[in-house]
């Protein structure tokens, strides 16, 4: 374990360089659908790992996860068999989902339209004047880009992810928090099953909302 727990990149508080898992014990991995077109439904799926790695860069970090298909569950006993079949996520022949990070971009807290507004004017002023410099990082939000596969099919999906900061825990660990989310289609997983409704709709949405949280722990 080293010494210290975190370091300041441009103002900002993060870990220190090196492997981090997630921890078991403080993690959700969630989603939420609609049902019938008007309720929404939750559910996350009980089983999964995660190895990130904290590069010197942090913008050089990446991440892999893996899920455990048949964990998943929404509170409904017959709901989550039927999720498990075929008809959706199939585990007997997909026992898994995957993510793995390709990139990771830090998201400025300023109004994009300010900000081009003043590069904008800053071009127009002509030669001579002071450069406008981008912001630095003040916020703790991050686009992580990457590739989710599910059923064997893979897509590229980018997670919203907010870091909530990073500390030594009453253990001696070193750890940090973050949550994230992502917007899909689980029809662009071969995940087809539904059923049209007389009023119109569908029973089952077609947009799944991804929905994370957890903690990640430093590797000795």
């Amino acid at each position: 374990m080293t010494d210290v727990a975190t370091r300041i990149w441009d103002g900002m508080t993060i870990p220190v360089a090196g492997t981090y898992r997630l921890d078991q014990a403080h993690k959700r991995i969630g989603f939420l659908s609609r049902h019938m077109m008007v309720s929404p439904v939750r559910g996350e799926f009980a089983e999964a790992t995660a190895e990130i790695s904290v590069a010197e860069d942090p913008l050089l970090s990446s991440v892999t996860a893996t899920i455990q298909a048949a964990s998943i569950t929404t509170g409904s006993a017959d709901r989550d068999t039927h999720l498990k079949s075929a008809d959706f996520l199939d585990v007997e022949r997909y026992s898994t989902l995957e993510y793995r990070s390709t990139g990771i971009n830090w998201q400025s807290s300023e109004d994009p339209i300010f900000y081009w507004a003043r590069l904008r004017s800053n071009r127009l002023g002509g030669r001579g004047r002071g450069h406008n410099p981008p912001p630095q990082p003040d916020t703790g939000r991050f686009v992580l880009t990457g590739e989710l596969t599910v059923k064997g099919i893979t897509r590229a999906v980018d997670l919203q992810v907010n870091f909530g900061g990073a500390r030594r825990d009453p253990y001696g660990q070193n750890i940090f928090g973050f949550s994230a989310s992502a917007e899909i289609n689980r029809e662009d997983y071969g995940l087809l099953w539904n059923v049209a409704l007389e009023s119109g709709g569908v029973l089952v949405g077609k947009t799944v909302q991804i929905e994370i949280a957890g903690e990640a722990i430093h590797q000795a």
